[in-house]
């Protein structure tokens, strides 16, 4: 294993120091629809880059509640922070997981010293599921290198990334089994952006889309060739509707707790009210409700990777696929009451403190990165193979 000094200690979840940091920015990100470069770079500095990285490697070999517990802390700063930095964890877990043992130990001490943000290519080129990837991987004629063309309409941060995953359809030999997962390096890539990037909410995600262009070595596969699909259920789809769901919630927790701090105040609201005491339990409720799902699916797929089982199972996907759901509506559900409650001037401005209005923008996003069209339907497939009906 390649020696590497330890990155510095991250600071604790919470860190008031951080906390502040990412919140100072998060409005001129979000005016701006522009990457955080502050907030990223605070984040490599402090080795939360390397948070799922095993210590071997020199990172910090946090857990997934863990990562669920900074994600929420980040989201209450900077929801566009907090989710490209989730994302980025994401990554690292497939490579974690399903790297070879020579691509892990060339990159994961890099990405534990902050050296490697990490994106994410695997929407396709209409959009559509993980699986449907158009662009082929192909040999290159000394066949040590393979050769990577790839378009996708959005990649959250990746004009700011040092490395990528992207999903290539196999070709040759491997052509009937589908999608493979290769890291490529910025470095190895022509990247050419396109599009504009000017959406309602999570616009400091800077996802405009791109066209990655390259030559990569053979081994920097993640993973078994045309097996991109074990890699999904394993790690990219469980991670990414845990951390997702973590920075919903936090952004709404966030702004709930700024909320009951101004009833009766600058909220015009009286807290004796029968009717406002219903909607913040309500607000209440919702929050309550995502919170106890997130952990109870977090800690179902922690201890099956403990205990070295499959997480390809129909109740599984059904559990994942319903935090998905339930935290993506119910969230914003609340935070849409919190404007109502808040009412016009508080809760509707751009310009109010409570920046309810930003989180609204930003939670509004929720059900439909990652389609809940898509997943309600999958649901409902999985649901009529599972009649034992295994409840979380």
């Amino acid at each position: 294993m390649t020696d590497v000094s330890a990155p510095p200690a991250p600071p604790a979840v919470g860190s008031a120091s951080l906390i502040e940091l990412i919140g100072s920015h998060a409005r001129d990100a979000d005016q701006r629809a522009r990457f955080p470069v502050e907030n990223m770079a605070a984040l490599r500095a402090g080795g939360y880059l390397g948070y799922l990285v095993p210590s071997e490697y020199g990172g910090e070999g946090g857990s997934l509640n863990g990562m669920v517990s900074l994600a929420k802390e980040l989201a209450g700063a900077c929801m566009s922070t907090a989710l490209i930095w989730a994302m980025h964890c994401q990554q690292v877990d497939c490579l974690v997981r399903h790297a070879d043992a020579a691509l892990k130990a060339e990159v994961l001490p890099r990405i534990a010293s902050g050296e490697i943000y990490l994106a994410s290519v695997t929407t396709g080129s209409s959009g559509g599921s993980l699986m449907s990837v158009d662009e082929t991987l192909t040999d290159a004629p000394d066949r040590e290198f393979l050769t990577l063309g790839r378009t996708a309409p959005v990649v959250t941060g990746g004009e700011y990334a040092d490395a990528f995953l992207v999903t290539m359809r196999e070709s040759g030999e491997h052509s009937d089994q589908g999608v493979s997962l290769v890291y490529a390096p910025r470095t190895e890539l022509t990247i050419r952006p396109f599009g504009e990037w000017n959406p309602m909410g999570m616009r400091a995600t800077a996802s405009r889309g791109l066209r990655l262009e390259g030559m990569v070595r053979r081994d920097r596969l993640v993973g078994r060739p045309g097996q991109f699909r074990e890699i999904s259920h394993d790690s990219m789809i469980p991670l990414a509707h845990l951390a997702w769901s973590a920075c919903w919630l936090g952004a709404a927790q966030k702004a709930f707790s700024g909320l009951l701090r101004q009833i009766g105040s600058t909220v015009p609201a009286d807290r004796s009210s029968p009717l406002v005491q219903e909607r913040i339990a309500r607000i209440r409720v919702d929050l309550e409700l995502v919170n106890a799902y997130l952990r109870r699916t977090c800690d179902e797929i922690e201890l099956l990777r403990e205990r070295g089982h499959s997480l390809n199972r129909p109740d599984l996907h059904i559990h994942v696929n319903t935090l998905k759901l339930a935290a993506s509506e119910l969230t914003f559900r609340a935070v849409d009451r919190m404007v109502q409650l808040a009412g016009l001037s508080v809760g509707y401005s751009a310009d109010s403190p409570l920046s309810l209005e930003r989180v609204f923008r930003d939670l509004r996003s929720a059900a439909l990165n990652y389609s809940n069209d898509r997943l309600w339907t999958a649901t409902g497939v999985l649901s009529l193979i599972d009649r034992s009906v295994h409840l979380l």
